[in-house]
C-alpha cells in the first residue's frame, strides 16, 4: 500500500501525533513524558503519514533563520523496514527546501545513523545521551534545487 504523508499543524492532528509518539517514544524507548512534550509542537511544521487509514508515523520541523531542525521523527513499529521513515523524511527536507532552508539539522539516534547518512546527513561531534538514548548531531546541506 502507498504511504500518504500530509503536512499539517498541531492543531489539526496533534491527537494523531500525540498517540503515535507516545507510543513510540514513551511507551516503546521509555522518555519519560516531561521531556517528550514541549512547547515547540504548537508552532512546528508537522507531517502525518497514513496506509490507508492508518496512521503509522510522523515527524516534525523547527525553522531557525535559513536552518531547519528536524525531530521527532517516529514510525509505529509494525509499519518500520517498510519505507515510512524515508518517505516522512523527503517531505519534511522537501518542506525546508520550500522554505529556503539551507541547511537541516537533527540529533539521530546513534541506531538511525545509517539511515541519515543514505540520504546524505553527515554526522558531526560526539554521541550525546538525551532522555537515556545515545545519539550524534548530524547535518545536511541543502540546495534550493533539490
Amino acid at each position: 500500500m502507498p504511504v500518504d504523508i500530509d503536512q499539517v499543524s498541531w492543531v489539526q492532528a496533534g491527537a494523531a501525533l500525540r498517540a503515535i509518539r507516545t507510543e513510540v517514544f514513551v511507551l516503546e524507548q521509555h522518555v519519560p513524558e516531561a521531556l517528550e512534550w514541549d512547547e515547540f509542537d504548537a508552532h512546528a511544521v508537522h507531517v502525518l503519514a497514513r496506509v490507508g487509514s492508518e496512521n503509522v508515523g510522523t515527524g516534525r520541523l523547527l525553522f531557525e533563520a535559513a536552518a531547519a531542525r528536524i525531530g521527532r521523527m517516529a514510525v509505529r513499529k509494525a509499519w518500520r523496514r517498510q519505507g515510512v521513515g524515508s518517505a516522512i523524511l523527503q517531505k519534511l527536507i522537501a518542506v525546508a527546501r520550500e522554505r529556503g532552508c539551507q541547511e537541516l539539522r537533527l540529533y539521530a539516534q546513534t541506531h538511525a545513523l545509517q539511515f541519515y547518512e543514505r540520504v546524505g546527513f553527515v554526522a558531526e561531534g560526539d554521541i550525546f545521551t538525551e532522555a537515556g538514548i545515545a545519539h550524534r548531531s548530524m547535518l545536511l546541506r541543502t540546495s534550493l534545487s533539490g
